[in-house]
């Protein structure tokens, strides 16, 4: 791919208005189109000249249905590097992104807003990556709501409370659920769930505890419906990907059926998104830049988003055609970004 500088000024500002035009339609822009548009002053005939020197060297291509050109993935790269000019998320987008981010909840919560709301502000497919990180654990109370069921209180080193309930076989002793539960908090302290799960599990396989076999029993109930909730937890969740059936989908259905089947391959797009986990801004990767992508010829764009010490927690972004709005979406991701780590704390 020859540098930007490498361009005369003729060719720099046709590839740009071709760039551009294609971003905001979706469409080829032709010679009449550009020369119509008066800001070159330039003959049709001359432009075609020049589109013709841009589509030799791979920046443009011009697809069997029309006389126009759009940008190549080796373009739109060239375009996204050297010639794109960002606009900052507007005041009304900002407050938008903030207003979801601040509804009171669990954070799995503010994750779904947060992707929601880049789905609806972008048009493509909001994404976004859960944390990877397990909070700290304080303690787990074990409190009887009828015969056979108990409510299981976990609370976090953080002050955060969540609950479960806990099938009780039939004729369990009352006095179990408290023996359970100290013993439980015991481990618990400044633990994760697995680092407590491992400790508790060894040392009752190596017969240490002093539990009853009631008390065990409810130990590994109490536990279990943790770990299996903990386990089934999404690590991505993705939003509005109808938004990707527009009018200009119409004509290529079969590329947006690739890209609806790939999003459903949550494990793969999350394997994607960790490439961006340790970049140090918002990247962009366009089309076959990724193989996840490559035959729907789609594009990504992810930013990493930290916690208050700045350690990478999870990545969010948009996934959608290749003519995303690139200077638009990239300092909406990256506004996206950096709320969502003031958030997390």
């Amino acid at each position: 791919m020859p540098p930007i500088s490498d361009l005369t000024d003729r060719a720099r500002e046709i590839f740009r208005l071709v760039v551009e035009g294609y971003l905001a339609s979706g469409q080829p822009v032709g010679s009449k189109t550009l020369a119509g548009a008066g800001a070159l002053n330039l003959s049709p005939a001359s432009i075609r000249s020049v589109l013709h020197e841009l589509e030799g060297l791979g920046l443009l291509a011009a697809p069997h249905t029309s006389a126009g050109r759009l940008p190549t993935e080796q373009g739109l790269r060239l375009f996204v590097d050297g010639m794109m000019q960002v606009a900052e998320p507007s005041a009304e987008e900002r407050a938008a992104i903030e207003r979801q981010l601040s509804r009171p909840g669990p954070i799995e919560a503010a994750l779904t807003a947060t992707s929601a709301i880049l789905s609806e502000l972008s048009a493509a497919a909001g994404v976004v990556m859960v944390p990877r990180r397990e909070p700290r654990l304080a303690q787990l109370q074990l409190v009887p709501l009828s015969p056979t069921r108990a409510l299981a209180v976990l609370v976090g080193a953080d002050g955060g409370v969540e609950n479960r309930v806990v099938e009780l076989p039939q004729g369990f002793p009352p006095g179990a659920l408290e023996a359970a539960s100290n013993y439980i908090s015991a481990h618990l302290g400044g633990r994760t769930l697995a680092e407590a799960v491992r400790a508790i599990r060894a040392e009752i396989g190596a017969g240490r505890s002093a539990l009853d076999a009631a008390s065990r029993d409810l130990v590994e109930r109490g536990l279990a419906v943790w770990s299996a909730d903990a386990a089934s937890r999404p690590v991505l969740i993705v939003r509005g990907a109808s938004n990707l059936l527009d009018e200009a989908a119409l004509t290529d259905l079969e590329r947006v059926r690739m890209l609806l089947d790939d999003l459903e391959n949550k494990q793969s797009v999350a394997e994607l998104l960790e490439t961006a986990r340790e970049a140090d801004a918002t990247r962009i990767f366009i089309g076959s830049e990724n193989r996840l992508f490559a035959l729907s010829g789609s594009s990504v764009i992810a930013s990493p988003y930290r916690d208050r010490d700045g350690r990478v927690v999870g990545v969010v972004g948009v996934i959608g055609p290749t003519r995303l709005n690139y200077a638009r979406l990239v300092p909406m991701v990256d506004f996206t970004a950096q709320s969502l780590g003031k958030l997390i704390g």
